[in-house]
């Protein structure tokens, strides 16, 4: 299953009443799960190799308060990491920013990659406006549900 499928399953169950979703492929397992308003993307292999950024977490535990900087900042939006991997800023190191701070975003516009398994997942935008503030160092471990960046609706 590429990563265009298992976005456009999401989706759908995002707009569904459908709790949990599996599907399983010779390539692998994919489950999805619904609640509160979140999609927890899970990959058996994913979870295998997640010790290592889960030693990790400690170090980025700030992160945690910033989960709740859009109650301090009513009017910004937070960009929340789908998987569990590593966060980068460019496509490939000879390649621009994909987004920064000042950077206008729209729906479907990628603004950074997250590195899991070997598979380089393209973030996308879901929110239209403007980067404030990138929150995650380039080539950082992050976890699922983890603030990506802030950004102004337009």
């Amino acid at each position: 299953m590429d990563l265009k499928q298992i976005h456009d399953l999401i989706k759908v169950v995002n707009k569904s009443n459908i709790g949990e979703i599996s599907i399983e492929d010779k390539d692998g397992k994919v489950t999805i799960k619904q609640k509160e308003e979140k999609i927890t993307v899970s990959s058996a292999p994913v979870y295998a190799a997640a010790p290592a950024p889960v030693a990790a977490a400690p170090a980025t535990a700030p992160a945690t308060p910033a989960a709740s900087v859009p109650a301090v900042a009513d009017n910004l939006i937070t960009v929340k990491s789908p998987m569990i991997g590593t966060f980068y800023r460019r496509a490939s190191p000879d390649k621009p920013l994909l987004a920064e701070e000042g950077t206008e975003v729209s729906p479907g516009k990628v603004v950074c990659i997250i590195e899991a398994m070997k598979l380089f997942n393209e973030i996308e935008s879901e929110v239209k406006g403007t980067i404030v503030k990138v929150l995650v160092e380039d080539a950082s471990p992050v976890e699922y549900d983890q603030p990506l960046f802030l950004v102004q609706p337009a």
